[in-house]
């Protein structure tokens, strides 16, 4: 056989072996990392895990290395983590399903609102912190855990509504055509047939976009402030888990910042906890679906 085409033969194979092997590579460079950020907070930060930490407030001196725990930025995570989510939802379903039932598909508004939609997911949270700070001086507001809501809540608007609108993207344009077909209102089409099939897709960018807003920092260092006392009311500074991390270390006290650690353990395993919650949730209703 002829060298030339003996090259030509082989040559989509080195291309593929050379492809995989970047893919394997790549592949080894993610696990690896996440293995080695895991590894190095629960080895950090597990000696200093106990049931204080988990149960109580900060007394004081707790960042002299004295009693404590961070009860109070846990709730307080939770809490404007919720709350955010929901004020996101709000926003970020009825604009979904109005670009997928009421626009065309390439209509000139459509493709504005997904193309600033995601502009507005690349902006860095940072910019988010000083935008919410601003509006707390136009409206005489002070860092509270209402500021600190609406912050986080439009954080994760662009995340949200464009991870839904991907999963309404998938659903069969044969289903929609149908429900027209017995009469069904757009209105009907979208509460009961295309929400139903699209809750397992919704489930998940709920709980992404929450686990994007409670391990936030910087969106709240302006808004949110921070507490060592129980949130309690919307016009109060509430604390969160990143904020104590952030300062737990920042002290030059070795205890303290082990605690940060195991701040930030806390914080992974809430992380966790959504993500292996939104699998379920996934396959669970992924059954009652129509592929």
């Amino acid at each position: 056989m002829d060298k030339r085409k003996l090259v030509r033969l082989r040559l989509p194979q080195v291309e593929e072996n050379i492809f995989k092997g970047l893919m394997i590579f790549s592949t080894l460079i993610v696990v690896s990392s996440l293995v080695l950020i895991l590894a190095t907070i629960f080895i950090k930060g597990f000696p200093a895990l106990n049931l204080d930490m988990i149960t109580k407030t900060p007394k004081g001196g707790y960042y002299l290395g004295k009693e404590g725990g961070v009860l109070n930025a846990i709730l307080g995570s939770l809490i404007l983590g919720i709350g955010a989510t929901f004020l996101a939802l709000l926003v970020s379903l009825p604009l979904v399903f109005y670009l997928n039932l009421y626009l065309k598909k390439n209509s000139k508004l459509a493709l504005s609102v997904r193309f600033f939609l995601d502009v507005l997911w690349g902006i860095p949270s940072i910019v988010y912190g000083a935008f919410g700070f601003t509006l707390m001086i136009f409206f005489g507001l002070r860092a509270s855990l209402l500021a600190g809501t609406i912050t986080i809540a439009l954080l994760i608007i662009p995340i949200m509504a464009r991870s839904i609108d991907e999963v309404l993207k998938m659903i069969p344009f044969e289903l929609k055509e149908a429900s027209y077909a017995l009469g069904a209102t757009k209105l009907e089409t979208a509460i009961k047939v295309i929400f139903r099939q699209a809750l397992p897709g919704i489930l998940t960018a709920i709980l992404i976009a929450f686990g994007r807003g409670i391990g936030d920092a910087a969106a709240v260092l302006f808004t949110a402030s921070f507490t060592d006392s129980l949130p309690y009311s919307l016009f109060k500074p509430v604390a969160t888990l990143p904020l104590a991390i952030f300062f737990q270390l920042g002290t030059p006290f070795p205890e303290v910042q082990q605690r940060g650690y195991a701040s930030a353990l806390i914080l992974t395993i809430i992380i966790l906890g959504i993500s292996i919650l939104s699998r379920i949730l996934s396959s669970k209703f992924n059954k009652h679906t129509i592929k």
